[in-house]
């Protein structure tokens, strides 16, 4: 067994020469050899020019990670990026609106959206849930893989770095199965088929609030390890929380995947954990007690019926004019107002009144219909209707469904020219 090893470097800024040092000093530090066809795998779960600048990894880190396996490993023509960005909605139009696809022009980098490849069914030995996974072809052809997660606060897991940054390698198809009070089980599942060989954390800004459009906040700090697991360890300490606390880290330790303990975990660099979590001190992140959010609507927080757990899997991810999410025991009254029911499990045990009552169904509800149809009945504004971005998203959604229409046929072309 190799070494758990997790590298803390300074970096006070997005500047792509100082970052690529910064990773070329650290892979050889873990004795790091990129092999045969590489997968890099960043954090672009949404984007949006005129809302959205911090929910995604820095374009500066993949452009220093891209220069140092070419320039130090080689790597040439054996790279490819890809990602299946958030809310169901087209990945490519987040590609576009983080400028991801003129980076990738620009290096000369494929930019693949794996909702748009070939997919393929593959098992899966040590799941409790997803037993199978629609694999996409960059996913399963990749010989070395390299996670580059954006470190942030999370509204329903704590924070997410590399364990979480595996719901992105799902296509579309499969992302929302589970996602409900047994996300912390599917977190683990999918490092099965996720486990990276290298992770490199942009920890430079660190998001806090709603993951997929949270708020800036400085902490100038990189993160490198050739360990999923232990360099959560490390990222969950350095956001003040407990490792064992955190229940899907705990779920990974159970399945084997390694110890909690920071005195099993390597730790160097020119910056120390301690360090790290004192200048995190005091920032919390609001979206993780609904109570205490600066807004005039009120949230109940109800339960699965069938398994007694908190529905925080998927309803509060779509919280945006969500009152009552789950089965909620007690009484909700508010008589001259809206009251929505997010989830097809929701429901009151007490008294509801409300001047009107409106059910949206899904378990769990998608973000993407919540946005669209639901801020509409607290009379608040959606960005999704805003001309800009409603053209966007028709746009890339016909080609996203084009690609996928002709994924047999370009296969096809494929081998045919390899013939």
């Amino acid at each position: 067994m190799r070494e758990r090893k997790v590298i803390l470097r300074r970096c006070d800024e997005y500047e792509p020469s100082v970052i690529q040092g910064i990773i070329k000093e650290a892979m050889e530090e873990l004795g790091e050899k990129p092999r045969g066809k590489i997968l890099i795998k960043p954090n672009i779960v949404t984007a949006n020019k005129q809302y959205i600048f911090d929910a995604y990894t820095h374009r500066d880190m993949m452009e220093a990670m891209v220069k140092v396996l070419r320039e130090s490993y080689g790597a040439g023509d054996s790279i490819t990026i890809g990602e299946s960005g958030g809310i169901g909605l087209p990945t490519r139009m987040f590609f576009a609106e983080s400028d991801y696809d003129k980076l990738a022009k620009r290096l000369n980098v494929p930019l693949v959206d794996l909702n748009e490849e070939e997919l393929r069914t593959v098992s899966l030995k040590k799941a409790k849930l997803h037993k199978t996974m629609l694999m996409a072809k960059s996913l399963y052809e990749a010989e070395y893989k390299i996670w580059m997660p954006k470190l942030k606060f999370h509204i329903v897991v704590d924070f997410t770095n590399a364990l979480k940054l595996n719901i992105g390698i799902l296509s579309h198809k499969e992302r929302f199965l589970y996602h409900d009070d047994r996300l912390h089980e599917k977190i683990v599942d999918l490092l099965e088929p996720g486990y990276p060989d290298l992770i490199v954390t942009d920890a430079i800004t660190v998001g806090r609030g709603f993951e997929s459009s949270p708020f800036p906040h400085h902490l100038g700090a990189v993160m490198i390890s050739n360990d999923p697991l232990a360099i959560d360890v490390v990222a969950s300490k350095v956001m003040n929380y407990e490792p064992e606390s955190v229940i899907y880290m705990r779920e990974a330790r159970d399945r084997g995947y390694g110890s909690l303990d920071m005195r099993d975990i390597v730790i160097t660099g020119d910056v120390g954990w301690e360090e790290l979590a004192e200048r995190m001190k005091g920032v919390d992140s609001p979206f993780q007690d609904l109570q205490k959010l600066d807004t005039p609507i009120r949230f109940y927080e109800g339960t699965n019926k069938e398994t007694g757990n908190i529905c925080y899997g998927g309803c509060i991810l779509t919280i945006s004019g969500a009152i009552v999410m789950g089965h909620y025991k007690g009484d909700v009254l508010h008589p001259n107002e809206p009251v929505v029911m997010v989830g097809t499990c929701a429901g009151v045990e007490g008294r509801l009144e409300a001047g009107k009552v409106v059910h949206i169904k899904g378990c769990p509800v998608k973000v993407a219909d919540l946005m669209i149809f639901g801020l509409r009945h607290f009379k608040m504004k959606s960005p999704a209707w805003d001309m800009r971005n409603l053209v966007l998203l028709i746009y890339h959604s016909i080609i996203k469904a084009f690609m996928q229409l002709t994924v047999p046929l370009r296969a096809r072309a494929k081998i045919q020219r390899h013939a």
